[in-house]
C-alpha cells in the first residue's frame, strides 16, 4: 500500500513542477512583451533557460526523494520479516530439550 501512496505523491509533485514550468514560460513571455523589441527578447531567453534548468533540478530532486522513501519502506518491510523469522527460530530453539 505504501508504494501506491508514494506513487500518487510522486505524480502530484510532478504536476506541481509542470505548473512551475508553465510559470517560467509565462514569465519569459511577459519579459519579452514588456520591454521593447531587442531588449525584451534578449532578457526573455535567460529567464526561460534559467527557469527550465531550475525545474529540471527540481524534477531530479523530487524523483530522488520519492525513491528514497520507497527504499526506506522496503528496508522496513525486510526488517520486519527478519524479526519474525528470528522470533520463530527462537521459539523452535526454546521447545527443544
Amino acid at each position: 500500500m505504501t508504494g501506491q501512496v508514494v506513487h500518487l505523491i510522486y505524480w502530484a509533485g510532478l504536476a506541481l513542477i509542470a505548473l512551475g514550468v508553465f510559470g517560467a514560460l509565462g514569465a519569459a513571455v511577459g519579459v519579452a512583451i514588456r520591454d521593447p523589441f531587442p531588449w525584451g527578447l534578449l532578457l526573455a531567453i535567460p529567464v526561460l533557460v534559467g527557469g527550465l534548468i531550475a525545474m529540471g533540478a527540481l524534477l531530479l530532486l523530487w524523483r530522488s526523494f520519492c525513491e528514497f522513501y520507497v527504499a526506506i519502506f522496503k528496508i522496513s518491510e525486510d526488517l520486519s520479516v527478519l524479526r519474525q523469522d528470528m522470533e520463530q527460530e527462537r521459539g523452535r530453539l526454546g521447545k527443544q530439550p
